[in-house]
């Protein structure tokens, strides 16, 4: 059947397929067959319209795509389709909430979404980006879980993960101006940026809720899914660059930082209550590498370093491992550019304090501690003058005795439950200082490790 298709339909003379020549008129309510040149519906012209939308009930939503590009009065037929109760009943699936794979991207209703976006954008081809997207939520309107408040149990469904692919097909291949136009009609559909404000502008934890559904509808609809990291770079950038630096810093944690794993509501107390793992940094540093290393004009080095250091008082001032850690997760450019703008900035003492919990965190994590000690170097000679340097290095081997003193106390004072977790991190920053400075005595005396 393919085959005669694809033989027997010919296009109208001088047709022009050119996005400037779109016009929204193509897509009316209902299709007049006598008003349309019979020639392009080839062997199809024969067949009443009910006959052929049976023979769409057994194509599949792929070969329905590859049929709508035959010609525009066979994709108007298949809109019109689409249209109908049993068309949108077999194309718009709902069967959100019956997953439980581990790769919920790899699971059938998922792929279908998939196919079905590639089908909507081959449809909507020759119509202007606003009328395309006014018909899609026009056709998608009655499918609850594609909508910001629509699942009653958000984390058991699949809904917005299947409306973000349906929407990465949509738009692949789409200019920044076109997309855009997407950005600025879902935050209106949705009210996505007054729902943003009223999270940033609120206490932390005050509207768990909220939070949760803007994490989840980032997450799901704008953010994961996309192959190229240009294309994550900017969607990310279209929901942080309205906000001030504060805002940016919070929305970030909200939409990358540690959730709990019985509710999925971020954990704002994470990063100051004590020392956490990689899993929990691990979102928040892959979306920093995102902004600095893909090149994105919105973003200069210092915008993503002033960042950082607004998320390191997000809510409150974090511990100076949790910092250590998320600037060891961010890179090596990352961490020296962080680093350097302090000392610029004459904030010597923060920095010797950063060192030595970059140690530490290259001691437990069993990481080299001759990138710590070459770090250091390569911040070092920053510093414009000899006396700076050298009050630097003091600095630092100061740190290292505050740190240890500190941790003492803490130990020797018998904090209840907590005495063992103190006492190893006692022993792990000893051990942090002893191979740091081993390190130290290599690169001055010249002699390789064995």
């Amino acid at each position: 059947m393919t085959s005669r298709v694809n033989t027997s339909f010919t296009l109208i003379p001088n047709q022009k397929y050119r996005r400037s020549s779109r016009r929204s008129s193509c897509f009316s309510n209902t299709f007049d067959s006598d008003s349309q040149p019979l020639s392009t519906l080839g062997n199809f012209k024969a067949l009443p319209l009910e006959i052929f939308q049976i023979i769409l009930k057994y194509l599949s939503v792929k070969d329905i795509s590859m049929l709508s590009m035959v010609s525009k009065t066979v994709s108007q037929h298949i809109i019109n389709y689409i249209s109908t109760s049993s068309g949108s009943k077999r194309l718009l699936l709902q069967d959100f909430h019956d997953l439980e794979l581990p790769d919920r991207e790899d699971t059938a209703i998922v792929e279908h979404y998939r196919s079905l976006g590639l089908l909507f954008k081959r449809c909507t081809l020759l119509l202007p980006t606003k009328e395309r997207l006014k018909y899609i939520h026009k056709i998608l309107a009655d499918v609850s879980c594609f909508k910001f408040n629509g699942c009653a149990a958000p984390l058991q469904c699949v809904g917005l993960l299947c409306y973000g692919i349906f929407l990465q097909t949509l738009t692949a291949g789409w200019d920044e101006l076109e997309c855009h136009r997407v950005y600025n009609f879902l935050c209106e559909l949705t009210h996505l940026s007054r729902k943003m404000q009223t999270v940033v502008c609120s206490k932390p934890g005050s509207a768990r809720k909220l939070e949760l559904r803007i994490r989840l509808f980032c997450r799901n609809v704008l953010l994961d899914h996309w192959t190229h990291r240009s294309d994550s770079a900017f969607w990310l950038t279209c929901i942080l660059k309205p906000w001030p630096m504060v805002n940016q810093a919070r929305l970030l944690y909200i939409i990358f930082g540690p959730i709990s794993p019985q509710d999925g509501q971020v954990v704002w107390q994470k990063m100051i209550e004590g020392p956490t793992d990689e899993s929990c940094l691990k979102g928040l540093a892959e979306a920093i590498k995102l902004l600095y290393d893909t090149g994105t004009k919105e973003w200069t080095a210092d915008d993503v370093i002033s960042l950082v250091d607004e998320l390191s008082v997000v809510p409150r001032e974090w511990l100076l491992e949790n910092n250590a850690r998320l600037l060891i997760l961010s890179g090596n450019n990352i961490c020296f550019t962080f680093m350097a703008s302090k000392a610029v900035n004459g904030r010597t003492i923060e920095l010797a304090k950063l060192i030595v919990f970059l140690a530490l965190v290259s001691e437990k994590e069993l990481y080299c501690m001759d990138w710590a000690v070459k770090m250091m170097q390569k911040v070092c000679k920053v510093f414009s003058t000899p006396v700076e340097r050298n009050n630097f290095l003091q600095s630092v081997a100061d740190a290292f005795a505050c740190a240890i003193m500190e941790m003492l106390q803490l130990v020797m004072s018998g904090d209840g439950d907590d005495d063992d977790r103190s006492f190893m991190n006692l022993f792990h920053l000893v051990q942090a200082q002893a191979s740091f400075h081993k390190e130290v005595l290599y690169l001055t005396m010249n002699v390789l490790p064995s």
